[in-house]
């Protein structure tokens, strides 16, 4: 798994779906027409949907490591 993971601004997406066309690994959907959302488990953290969103709400951030969330 990669160190890091797509992070998408809340409430700031407007589901224009570039992000969803651009993930190599189908890691985003648009859900409802209305905003996109990160499957973690998919997300190698290539960072192509964070330079591809032209709203700019999508950053590279650092996976929280199992052991540190307890």
């Amino acid at each position: 798994m990669s160190k890091f993971k797509a992070q998408i601004e809340n409430g700031r997406c407007v589901a224009c779906g570039v992000c969803e066309k651009t993930c190599p690994r189908e890691a985003i959907r648009i859900y409802k027409g209305c905003y996109a959302d990160v499957n973690d488990a998919l997300c190698i953290g290539c960072g192509l949907c964070a330079k591809a969103c032209p709203a700019a709400i999508i950053t590279r951030v650092e996976r929280i490591k199992e052991e540190e969330r307890d």
